[in-house]
């Protein structure tokens, strides 16, 4: 699956800004202290907007080429935010054949979002995973730590009520 960079405006607090810095200070000039400067501002910020990138590529002394071809390339880094609810639905083969397609589809159409995107209030945010390991529960997803199995396109919506109380 291909990453996609967040639609959602991209704010930050003081606070962040000064730990970016922070950060950027601390790997400056040292091109190959790139992922960790990536994996701090991550941790900072939950995920890599295009903002932060390009301060990393100026402070690190990469293009900003270098540091988006890395975000895209590992499943470690995100390009968007995660919601405070993260939806991970399994789309591996046994999950897949038993219909968790059409649960991630249900789970875009009532969220109004796409894959790997953030709803606009950051309530929710919805990926695609390969294997969850609980292939006897076929088809899986989880909400954050919670694990949902057998499930069908027809309890999509409770489970997002689950989450918006």
């Amino acid at each position: 699956m291909l990453k996609k960079l967040s639609t959602i405006p991209f704010t930050d607090t003081a606070e962040q800004k000064a730990e970016l810095d922070a950060v950027v200070a601390k790997y400056a000039g040292d091109p190959s202290r790139l992922m960790a400067a990536m994996q701090d501002a991550q941790g900072i910020y939950g995920y890599l907007p295009i903002e932060v990138q390009k301060v990393i590529a100026d402070g690190v002394g990469v293009p900003l080429e270098k540091v988006y071809g890395v975000a895209t390339f590992y499943a470690q880094f995100s390009l968007s935010p995660k919601g405070e609810n993260h939806v991970a639905v399994c789309l591996g083969t046994a999950c897949y054949v038993k219909g968790s397609g059409v649960i991630y589809d249900k789970f875009q159409e009532l969220l109004g979002i796409g894959g790997d995107e953030c709803t606009a209030d950051r309530k929710f945010s919805l990926t695609a995973s390969r294997c969850i390991g609980a292939c006897g529960l076929a088809p899986v997803l989880t909400v954050n730590d919670d694990v949902y199995g057998r499930l069908t396109a027809n309890d999509v919506e409770g489970i997002i009520a689950k989450y918006n109380k």
